[in-house]
């Protein structure tokens, strides 16, 4: 503990500017899609991770989760004291927090960023962060729920694939296993499949998978928190789902609120030419006992079950314990009777 904690202090001491190209223009025109894929360099042992929280506040248990899983993939854990600025339910002001975003970027030290907690807050920041310096500086970036927005940004805005995976999951699980895996040494066209949920969990309706609509589907992955990709509709870092796999969870929305929320992707022209569709888990956003409400499961099959390509529910990632991590911006294909996925390209180099 202490040798991390004097590592820490002389990288915050540390810290280098990268010195950007000729022509470097920080309000470059960007076009809807990346013209090209930028792809992080795969993590190994040894390397430095850059701990950052871009949302809600955190605690030190928190904390310490991410650290241990990071040092029990053999990496070294790196953070600064923005982390714990708390200012409102935010973890720091807006500026300290780009600060922080900003510094594990042009950092040479840091290899990788995990983001240790989501909530809400990345949206307020998407505005105030450079892009360039971020795209001739690419990491691993890790993290999902309100990552969702920086994840989708930063691969709209400059090509960065990034990784929507569990923030300090537990060790040994699923959720530990998938992230060590995408983010260090991911197989030639990995095949991403389910957890599988002990009897009484997949009685839950919560936990219940079923096919909207059968068949294979191929795309760019994009995606991630539902309540996310509806705030990010209409702004400069809204998504384009042209023959795309859009991937789908929430947390605590009532089944009304789901309706209003695909209805507005609907109602959008690149999301009805969606190649595909993977809802994660959406948890606690069923119907109450004995509301004469729509159920979660009526809202999905009649919202997506109507574009008529292959979709799915219940694939395990979201707000849940046992969460596969996935790269945003990678091409796969889904195939929705089996509950598989399967990359065709490598995330990383």
């Amino acid at each position: 503990m202490t040798k991390r904690r004097d590592f820490i202090k002389k990288s915050t001491a540390s810290t280098l500017a990268i010195a950007m190209p000729v022509g470097f223009n920080k309000n470059l025109a960007y076009s809807k899609k990346p013209k090209e894929i930028i792809r992080p360099k795969r993590l190994k042992k040894g390397d430095v991770i850059g701990l950052i929280a871009p949302g809600y506040s955190i605690t030190q248990e928190m904390l310490e989760n991410s650290i241990n899983a990071i040092e029990a993939m053999g990496m070294e854990p790196y953070y600064t004291k923005r982390i714990f600025g708390n200012h409102g339910y935010l973890s720091n002001t807006d500026d300290e927090r780009v600060k922080d975003l900003m510094h594990m970027f042009t950092n040479t030290k840091v290899k990788g960023v995990f983001c240790i907690r989501g909530g809400y807050g990345c949206t307020r920041i998407l505005d105030m962060l450079n892009f360039d310096i971020i795209k001739y500086n690419p990491k691993v970036l890790l993290g999902y729920s309100d990552i969702t927005a920086l994840l989708n940004a930063f691969y709209k805005k400059i090509g960065l694939v990034g990784f929507h995976g569990a923030m300090g999951p537990e060790l040994d699980s699923y959720a530990y296993g998938s992230v060590k895996t995408m983010v260090m040494n991911p197989a030639e066209k990995l095949t991403i499949k389910n957890y599988d949920f002990d009897e009484a969990t997949s009685t839950d309706p919560v936990y219940d998978r079923y096919v909207i609509t059968s068949g294979k589907a191929s795309g760019k992955l994009v995606g991630g928190n539902l309540s996310l990709l509806s705030a990010m509709n209409g702004t400069d870092y809204d998504i384009d789902y042209s023959n795309c796999l859009v991937c789908i969870e929430d947390i605590g929305e009532a089944p009304y609120r789901i309706d209003r929320m695909l209805t507005q992707l609907l109602s959008t022209s690149s999301f009805k030419r969606a190649a595909g569709v993977l809802f994660g888990v959406c948890k606690d956003c069923d119907k109450e006992e004995g509301s004469d409400s729509f159920s979660l499961k009526e809202v999905v099959m009649d919202r997506i079950g109507a574009m008529g390509i292959p979709a799915v529910y219940g694939m395990s990632f979201g707000h849940i314990t046992e969460n596969f991590t996935f790269p945003i911006g990678v091409e796969a294909v889904l195939d929705a009777d089996s509950f598989t996925l399967q990359l065709q390209q490598k995330p990383l180099v």
